[in-house]
């Protein structure tokens, strides 16, 4: 995929300029980027991953492309506490299904208390409960619902597919940490 079309599977579920996020297990940063197109520069971007190289290469990228946006970057691993503050959003693109059933919960668990009530996550996915030794935890939309559903998420939406040659095709969804102040 292309910078074009990561922007596209995620615009959706980015409902407005600004506000603070984070890109949760970034990698090279392909949705880091898209992030800072669509947020604009108004926005300050988390970018966390254990591959200190990779944050390097992508602040690079994101200097080159988006020298306005504010980057902040952090080596560690999304499972554990991080010190970041409170986000409007989060995107976790293909580094959930690294993670099993009970790695996943606690990943959840602390995404959903990094975000402000009535925050957005966005999850990137094949959309396939079977993997490979490369995906060896993928989740279909269906089962997206079920497991956003069990760690406390709301308002569950697909916004986006696309065909990929690994695996089928990929999908984004949106959740929201509930807002009970309403």
């Amino acid at each position: 995929m292309n910078h074009a079309e990561h922007v596209a599977l995620i615009r959706d579920g980015v409902p407005a300029p600004g506000g603070i996020w984070a890109d949760f297990g970034s990698g090279q940063g392909a949705f880091t980027l898209a992030l800072a197109e669509l947020l604009g520069p108004e926005a300050q971007i988390w970018s966390i991953d254990r591959d200190a190289r990779a944050l390097r290469d992508q602040e690079m990228a994101v200097q080159v492309r988006f020298p306005a946006t504010t980057l902040h970057t952090l080596v560690g691993d999304f499972t554990r506490g991080l010190a970041i503050p409170t986000l409007d959003g989060a995107v976790l693109a293909n580094s959930l299904h690294f993670l099993g059933d009970a790695g996943k919960d606690t990943a959840l668990g602390l995404i959903r208390r990094y975000l402000r009530p009535g925050g957005t996550l966005i999850v990137v996915e094949y959309n396939t409960d079977r993997g490979n030794t490369w995906v060896p935890h993928p989740f279909a939309y269906p089962t997206w619902s079920i497991i956003a559903r069990r760690n406390g998420f709301a308002d569950t939406r697909l916004i986006a597919r696309r065909p990929s040659r690994f695996l089928g095709e990929i999908y984004a969804a949106v959740s929201e940490r509930p807002d009970t102040t309403r």
